[in-house]
């Protein structure tokens, strides 16, 4: 049975865009293809009373530094470029997540992927402005009058929901979150645990 490895995802996190970076590199070196989950993070939060990273470390002392010491860290280990933060963030995700869902079903979702988080992460485009959304999807030559009606499917918006309510069941809090089998890791320095455990349950 081949194995499963899941990267369940929001737009919103950067770090999950930064792990999205090095991900490719993962898959390289151990001939595994992550499958992409698309949760709501909000979702997630609420179900599970967490907060961002953003929130939490507010006024608390030397944490934000180490957090950025272990960014710098990350992108040294994985060689992905540093980018420089949305000043739209916080962003809300939930029209381009639901996007995501209408993507997987008509079969672009790995480039829908990568072409809204260069929108969101390497252009900081306002990303929740369904005009500016729009636009980008045009600019990237992807179909626009299908993600524009698919994200108004109730279909889609209950998808987008049961994969959020199934990622809290199995213990995720938080983005990115990986599985490696039914085992959870979580954030993006857990890559490398992630990478090991892929190479030990294939040896």
């Amino acid at each position: 049975m081949a194995l499963s490895v899941e990267f369940h995802f929001d737009f919103g996190s950067p770090n999950a865009y930064l792990a999205h970076l090095a991900i490719p590199g993962v898959g390289r070196r151990t001939g595994v293809t992550f499958k992409y989950v698309p949760v709501l993070l909000g979702g997630v939060f609420k179900a599970t009373n967490n907060v961002s990273p953003a929130v939490s470390l507010k006024g608390i002392r030397n944490k934000p530094e180490y957090q950025r010491l272990e960014t710098e860290r990350f992108l040294k280990q994985y060689g992905v470029p540093a980018y420089v933060p949305n000043p739209h963030f916080p962003v809300n995700t939930l029209t381009i997540m639901r996007g995501a869902i209408v993507a997987e079903r008509e079969g672009f979702l790995a480039r829908y992927v990568d072409e809204v988080y260069q929108h969101m992460w390497t252009k900081q485009k306002k990303m929740d402005d369904l005009d500016v959304f729009t636009k980008a999807l045009a600019e990237s030559d992807l179909p626009v009058e299908t993600v524009l009606a698919g994200i108004q499917d109730p279909a889609v918006k209950q998808q987008l929901i049961a994969n959020t309510e199934s990622a809290v069941e199995r213990g995720v809090f938080g983005s990115p979150s990986f599985f490696v089998g039914e085992e959870l890791y979580f954030g993006k320095d857990k890559l490398r645990d992630v990478e090991e455990e892929i190479v030990r349950r294939r040896t």
